[in-house]
């Protein structure tokens, strides 16, 4: 008999045999269809659960559809939610099956169980058919109205569906509206999370062509919105919890009290038991702290308990996960941090991923009090059975010799790792034996005593082989067998891997010995002077990136967002070949934060915590002034690191003047001394008719639209002041003072002495919308000139803006 084939084998027992078994399924379902005898809910169950297993392993059973809609007039919630699976699986592949299912979802729409009603509204949203879109207005209108929370709950999310099927009709519905108001008033915490959910993904996607969808978007971080949200922070979720947080790091405070208003009121969270609110808690005290440098170092003290509570507990990705965004605080505010040095310790059950991120970070805080602890403990590390561990380690103790710490004892125990006699762990010491050397020059004797007695044969690696010769050729004085070592790699090179440049390099020497050794030895071997400080692998401007970044896959990655999210989902900047390569400043016009912005390593705010930062720019979020809620303390209170925030009592306001722009006073010299010349003669300037509105805000995308609409209205070349040549380190630093002067940074980026930046400001007298004037401008400190190229709605303006773009520039660096 001859054998079957693959098509004539029988499946497993699990799966059905055929058409017969799915025929035998939808016979039984069609006779259940109408039955009202006992026990029938029961059967239905288990050929429900049938169905659904077999659509579980990819079996089609499309063809039982109508039995499985038949069967579905039942008061069992059990039954309701199989039967919905199975309809909401099918309609998407089978749209002409989903107008089987409109009557019954509409009519469940209409029970009287809450839980049905839910359950239907969310699989008629999930059919995701655009030729039924009419079907969803009425039952989303009425879940939004829904008296039980859950209905109103599904019904948020489902806006945000039928958004994604048809945005025309769901804008034209009025839904967004109709969420914001429950966004406001609805007592539920959830139904509230979901409407702001749905709604921030609405306004951004409708931002994007629509100014008004823009400005919807910033009514979000008004003050009424932000602080009925902090206010019931304590009811949401954890996923809740984290979106507000998000929300409100966008949010800019008019005043520094309500700085402490929020800080004070969100504090507790830091002792919340998930991680993800810690370090949504953390980014918004770091963000709104960045230009206060003695509070925003009370925050790193505040900060340390909860983060090492963290990550001591829970699960080792959890661990990571938090350790990293720690690191990324260590590498910018050590000093704080090295008391602390034990809890970066690696235990033995930590996973490899863990460990090395530890050693990391005990190379970091290493300091002269704790630099001896740091070395033992990091030298046992070298014994571990784990490799990658054993070489981290060995690169840990030479990279802290590199910063200075205790240098003797740490050459001591560089020189004990080549008497371990293991060849990963001697090749590492060689490598970093030679980079002390060019460091510490005076250390040559100790280490090429050691280093002579290391046998090239144990040295399989090619860079401790390179690091090896470069000691044996810088001090072979020290070295009376340097040549037979030499000679004993020499024997080994056909082993080698070639290269055309040291091909080339070898050729280069041979003609140069050829023509003359004396000077062969001038342009070889000429007088060294000591390396002072090491190229770092990431400059200031990734770490800051980073930094702005914090609580997202940036810093797990440590890399900015854009050089791991694909192009569709990056943000405008990124399609530009002109801004590709700067840093946006505002994702957003609520996510400018202009006056938090402050290029200063955390560092060099520790260092000079005594000197107040200049006075932070105003602005108002939203068309009404709020003030922060009735606290029970002051609103300095997170000042004092004893004080805990104080009850806040929900939907408390009380009216307060409108926080007025700063103003630029200028003294002038009096006449006599001009007369004298004891004074210089100051001239009154001309002040422009054209004044610039303070409150201005633009999304990137419009930015990007205007720039490539409109044409050049003129460029010009200035000349910043010796004062601001030298106060322009970092872009961040000119985008405040620029702000102060009414004048908003979308995108800037560059280091000294290249910077580059795009401006905008708005005439006060225009309308919403328009009245734009637009700048690049590209500064060099060396030659201290910015060249500036100006783009307006209003040409006729063009000049008296670029005569307020001078002033300001002009002022920069004098206060």
């Amino acid at each position: 008999m001859a054998p079957q084939t693959q098509s004539q084998r029988l499946p497993p027992p699990s799966q059905p045999s055929g058409k017969g078994e799915v025929g035998e399924l939808k016979m039984q379902l069609r006779q259940l269809a109408g039955s009202r005898a006992p026990g029938v809910e029961d059967l239905k169950r288990e050929l429900y659960k049938k169905v659904i297993s077999y659509m579980t392993v990819g079996i089609d059973v499309s063809s039982l559809f109508s039995e499985m809609v038949m069967c579905s007039a039942t008061s069992d919630i059990v039954l309701k939610k199989m039967c919905y699976l199975y309809v909401g699986n099918y309609a998407r592949v089978h749209p002409d099956l989903a107008l089987l299912t409109i009557n019954f979802l509409l009519k469940d729409c209409q029970d009287d169980d809450p839980m049905i009603r839910g359950l239907a509204l969310r699989s008629l949203c999930s059919l995701s058919v655009k030729n039924l879109v009419e079907y969803l207005v009425g039952p989303l209108r009425a879940g939004l109205q829904d008296s039980n929370s859950y209905v109103r709950t599904v019904a948020a999310i489902g806006v945000l569906k039928l958004y994604h099927i048809s945005p025309t009709t769901c804008t034209e519905s009025d839904f967004p509206v109709a969420l914001k108001a429950l966004l406001l008033h609805d007592p539920d915490a959830q139904v509230v999370a979901n409407c702001l959910s749905s709604l921030q993904e609405i306004l951004t996607l409708e931002g994007n062509s629509s100014e008004e969808a823009s400005k919807e978007k910033e009514l979000l971080l008004s003050k009424p919105v932000i602080y009925a949200l902090l206010n019931r922070i304590r009811e949401f979720s954890e996923w809740a919890q984290c979106l507000i947080l998000d929300l409100v790091v966008k949010y800019i405070p008019s005043e520094s009290s309500e700085i402490f208003d929020i800080m004070n009121l969100l504090e507790d969270r830091l002792q919340h038991a998930n991680s993800a609110v810690v370090l949504a808690t953390i980014n918004l005290f770091l963000h709104l702290t960045i230009s206060m440098a003695d509070v925003h170092q009370q925050v790193y003290e505040r900060i340390k308990a909860p983060l090492l509570t963290l990550v001591s507990s829970g699960s080792p990705e959890q661990s990571y996960a938090v350790l990293s965004h720690l690191h990324l605080l260590v590498t910018r505010a050590p000093i704080l941090f090295s008391s602390d040095y034990k809890h970066f310790y690696c235990r033995y059950s930590d996973p490899s991923y863990v460990k090395k991120l530890k050693l990391e970070m005990l190379t970091a805080v290493a300091n002269e009090s704790n630099t001896y602890d740091i070395v033992t403990e990091l030298s046992e590390y070298a014994a571990n059975v784990d490799v990658a561990i054993a070489r981290e380690s060995v690169r840990a103790v030479g990279q802290i010799a590199l910063q200075q710490y205790d240098v003797n004892a740490i050459v001591d125990r560089l020189l004990q790792f080549l008497e371990m006699e293991k060849d990963y762990i001697t090749a590492e010491t060689l490598v970093l034996v030679k980079d002390l050397l060019r460091k510490y020059p005076q250390w040559s004797h100790d280490c090429i005593a050691v280093v002579g007695n290391v046998s090239s044969s144990n040295v399989p690696e090619p860079k401790a082989k390179a690091a090896l010769v470069w000691m044996l050729g810088e001090y072979s004085q020290d070295m009376l067998d340097a040549p037979y070592v030499l000679e004993s790699l020499i024997d080994s090179w056909d082993e080698e891997d070639s290269a055309e440049d040291v091909h080339d390099r070898a050729l280069f020497y041979y003609r140069l010995l050829q023509h003359d050794v004396s000077i062969a030895e001038r342009v070889i071997n000429p007088p060294k002077q000591a390396v002072s400080v090491f190229a770092d692998t990431q400059n200031s401007e990734v770490k800051d990136r980073i930094f702005d970044e914090f609580n997202s896959l940036s810093v797990i990655y440590r890399e900015p967002s854009y050089m791991f999210i694909d192009k569709e989902h990056r943000g405008p900047f990124e399609f530009s070949e002109d801004m590709g390569s700067l840093a946006t400043t505002t994702g957003s016009a609520a996510n400018a934060l202009p006056s938090q912005r402050v290029e200063a390593t955390d560092n060099d705010l520790l260092l000079s915590a005594s000197e107040k930062e200049e006075s932070r720019g105003h602005a108002t979020n939203g068309s009404l002034s709020y003030n922060a809620p009735d606290y029970n303390g002051s609103s300095t209170a997170f000042v004092s690191r004893s004080t805990y925030p104080t009850t806040v009592r929900p939907g408390s306001e009380i009216a307060v003047p409108n926080a007025a722009p700063p103003v630029s006073i200028q003294q002038a010299s009096s006449g006599i001394d001009d007369l004298l010349g004891l004074g210089p003669v100051m001239t009154e300037p001309q002040i422009p008719a054209l004044k610039l509105s303070p409150k201005t805000t633009l999304d990137p995308a419009t930015f990007q639209r205007k720039w490539g609409q409109l044409p050049v209205a003129l460029t010009q070349e200035y000349s910043l002041t010796a004062q601001g040549t030298a106060a322009l380190t970092s872009p961040q630093i000119l985008l405040r003072h620029m702000q102060v002067h009414s004048i908003q940074c979308i995108a800037s980026g560059g280091q000294a002495p290249n910077f580059k930046f795009f401006f905008f400001a708005q005439n006060s007298d225009a309308p919403s919308g328009a009245g734009l004037f637009l700048v690049e401008c590209l500064v060099n400190t060396s030659s201290s000139k910015a060249h500036v190229k100006v783009k307006a709605d209003e040409t006729s303006l063009s000049q008296d803006f670029a005569e307020l773009f001078q002033s300001a520039l002009e002022k920069f660096g004098s206060s």
